[in-house]
């Protein structure tokens, strides 16, 4: 039964790429990485009522568990070439796995990302997905370039997610907001576009995959520099502020994860050139900080008031 599975991944992921010299079928992938390219690879493990509400759609969850990854590429700056999947499953569900590889698919093509090989097992319902992908050498975007006066800007808009997160546990109703904000829950966009932009640009990067804050702290603890926050200025979807008061709202898009927009810092004299050409890509930039001495980040409101959160972005082992 395990094979007729694979079988049938296998079938529905196909993607034909000559740096694919053997793929699914063996021991193990063969691939050859491009002369002039280093190599980006990056993982991330999703777990049934931890990382996608039960009840989520077979596609959503295939869907989400590339784009979470493809993320990681993208604040890398990297171009996806390649998966490998492991699939731990209660029980042999042929239509879940059509569904989740269809979910899969869909998104790979998009990159035309070849799913080389992976496994499948029994147990709780857990999906592994590491993707690799190419950057020339020393065009990685990393961590710990920030520096003093950098500009803090972010992709496209924050806190949807946890909007979206929030109204499938507590309110069901269906309309135009509820639906586009349980869509960024389920099905996230990586910026593999914007991440290639801001090649040479940016100082430093990282998805917000945890929080704002709580991603934006490792910008900041891998710079050794801290970040002073405007909070009336972070980006907010017209679903989100329509379905959640300012403050909530607000709290979401400093706090909630699972948002996988790019936050990034670029020296200020280049920012309305950086927000020019993500704007040609549609995601858009908006800048909502900048890079001070010392540690931590502190929030401020459209008054220079500090604001205090209540917490800082998801820790898996929080108590």
């Amino acid at each position: 039964m395990e094979f007729s599975l694979i079988d049938r991944i296998r079938e529905r992921t196909a993607q034909g790429r000559d740096d694919v010299r053997l793929g699914i079928g063996d021991d193990a992938a063969l691939l050859a990485v491009p002369q002039g390219q280093e190599l980006v690879a990056a993982i991330d493990t999703m777990v049934e009522g931890v990382h996608f509400p039960r009840g989520t759609s077979a596609a959503d969850i295939g869907w989400k568990a590339l784009a979470v990854n493809l993320s990681d590429l993208a604040s890398m700056g990297a171009i996806p070439a390649w998966a490998l999947l492991a699939l731990t499953l209660p029980n042999a569900d042929t239509a879940f796995i059509d569904d989740f590889a269809d979910g899969f698919a869909q998104l790979a093509r998009t990159f035309r990302l070849a799913l080389v090989g992976g496994d499948t097992t029994r147990g709780m319902l857990t999906i592994s997905v590491a993707v690799h992908g190419f950057v020339p050498p020393g065009k990685a975007l990393l961590r710990n370039g920030a520096r003093v006066d950098d500009a803090v800007l972010v992709t496209g808009t924050l806190g949807d997610a946890a909007g979206g997160l929030y109204l499938k546990q507590h309110d069901k109703r269906i309309d135009a907001p509820s639906t586009y904000l349980a869509n960024r829950l389920d099905r996230p966009t990586p910026r593999v576009a914007a991440g290639l932009a801001l090649r040479d640009r940016a100082s430093a990067c990282i998805d917000v995959s945890d929080g704002l804050l709580a991603d934006l702290g490792h910008i900041c603890t891998a710079s050794d520099v801290g970040a002073q926050i405007e909070a009336h200025l972070l980006p907010r979807s017209s679903a989100l502020l329509d379905r959640f008061d300012d403050v909530t709202s607000r709290d979401f898009a400093l706090t909630g994860g699972d948002d996988y927009e790019l936050c990034f810092t670029v020296p200020s004299q280049q920012v309305a050139a950086v927000q020019a050409d993500l704007a040609k890509l549609g995601c858009g930039a908006t800048r909502i900080g900048r890079i001070v001495e010392g540690r931590g980040i502190s929030v401020r409101d459209a008054a220079d008031r500090p604001i205090e959160s209540a917490h800082r972005g998801w820790d898996h082992f929080a108590p």
